[in-house]
Order: C-alpha cells, then structure tokens, then sequence
C-alpha cells in the first residue's frame, strides 16, 4: 500500500496563516511557526476588544457628554439626574451625537433640565 503524503494539505494550512498573518512585523508575517502563535495572539486580542470597544465607546459619549454641559454651568451627574426627572429617555450615544453636531438642540435639552432641576 502507497503511503500517505500530506505536503499538499500542510502547505494550504501553511498559506491559510501566512494570508493571515500578513501585515505583521518582522518574520511574525513570514516564518510559519512565529506567524501562527502571532496570529493566535492577535484573535485573542481581536475577541476581548470587540467587548472592551464597547467600554471605551461609552467612555467617550460621557466625555463629550459632560464637556458640553459644563458650558451651560452643570455637571454630567447633575444633567443625567436632571434627565431622568423630565423624563427624556435618550441613550449616551445619541446625547454625544447631538451635543456634537446640533449644538441648538443640545441647548435646548440642557435648558429643560435646567429647568427641572431649578
């Protein structure tokens, strides 16, 4: 019975990482065996930061929050309070948009919260 010669298969899953590892530095995009524990580090990377993206996301709509707010004499704390007893019901995303590109709007939403908290 012939023997079994896996250089075809061994050579695609070879190329597979390589593909992959394209665009690292170093051997790390050349040599197969540090291109593979590169790459396996790099999904790892890829997967935890999917969840952290989200974090830094919210982290950046309360910045941009609250530098927006402090121009109209409040603090985040106070306007998110102050939200809450007028009753808007907006998520942070859509706040910092606002904030960002309707500066009009965003005055009016600090103005009714001013006005509840007063």
């Amino acid at each position: 019975m012939a023997r079994v010669k896996r250089g075809t298969t061994t050579h695609a899953r070879h190329k597979k990482v390589l593909e992959q590892s394209k665009g690292f530095v170093g051997r790390s995009s050349t040599n197969y065996r540090i291109a593979r524990e590169r790459l396996e580090k790099s999904l790892q990377y890829a997967y935890r930061d999917r969840r952290v993206k989200k974090r830094e996301f919210r982290g950046l709509w309360i910045q941009r929050i609250n530098a927006a707010v402090r121009e109209h004499g409040l603090t985040y704390s106070q306007f998110i309070c102050g939200l809450k007893k007028v009753g808007i019901e907006m998520d942070r995303k859509v706040l910092a948009a606002i904030a960002y590109d309707d500066a009009a709007s965003f005055t009016a939403i600090v103005q009714k919260v001013q006005a509840a908290l007063a």
